[in-house]
């Protein structure tokens, strides 16, 4: 089905954390480029910045982290925790019962999305940042869920392979 992408997932949705409150942060410099999974955090007044929650999707919209693939599916939190982080984040959520997690992370990573909002970035040389309305007007073939389900799944369990690949590499090094 032809959809765009504000269809299948929310944009840095609304979440509540008051200023003041400690929580887990992921600053930009944490991301690890075309890595999945978020390899640390650290715990940090909220003054400000983007929340999430388990399951969504971070993508940097600030040159050059963008094009240094730094994205990631949130996976660091406790049941109904929020985090933050940069302010140069764009949160994704997937809408239940349209577009699978899983799958959404892997679409954002693609370049079908990637080429596009790389392409729509504006500002000054260095400090280019992308054009959020671009991204959510990217069209979009998108399968049917239980289709987006196994794919999102098949495309994770490489990912878990790689994590626990280098686990075990890291151990041998040990």
């Amino acid at each position: 089905m032809k959809c765009k992408l504000s269809e299948i997932a929310l944009f840095n949705p609304t979440e509540s954390l008051k200023k003041g409150t400690w929580a887990k942060k992921v600053a930009m410099e944490k991301l690890q480029p075309f890595c999945r999974d978020i390899p640390s955090c650290e715990i940090a007044e909220f003054n400000g910045g983007t929340k999430f929650r388990n399951g969504d999707t971070i993508m940097a919209r600030i040159t050059p982290c963008l094009e240094n693939g730094k994205t990631a599916k949130v996976n660091i939190l406790d049941e109904d925790e929020i985090g933050f982080g940069s302010t140069e984040y764009i949160v994704f959520r997937a809408i239940d019962g349209v577009a699978g997690e899983d799958y959404l992370y892997y679409l954002i990573c693609s370049p079908v999305v990637r080429d596009i909002a790389i392409k729509s970035m504006v500002g000054s040389s260095g400090r280019q940042r992308v054009q959020t309305d671009v991204v959510k007007n990217i069209e979009l073939d998108l399968p049917e869920l239980e289709i987006q389900k196994k794919v999102g799944s098949l495309l994770k369990s490489f990912d878990d392979k790689i994590a626990l690949n280098k686990k075990i590499n890291d151990n041998l090094a040990a």
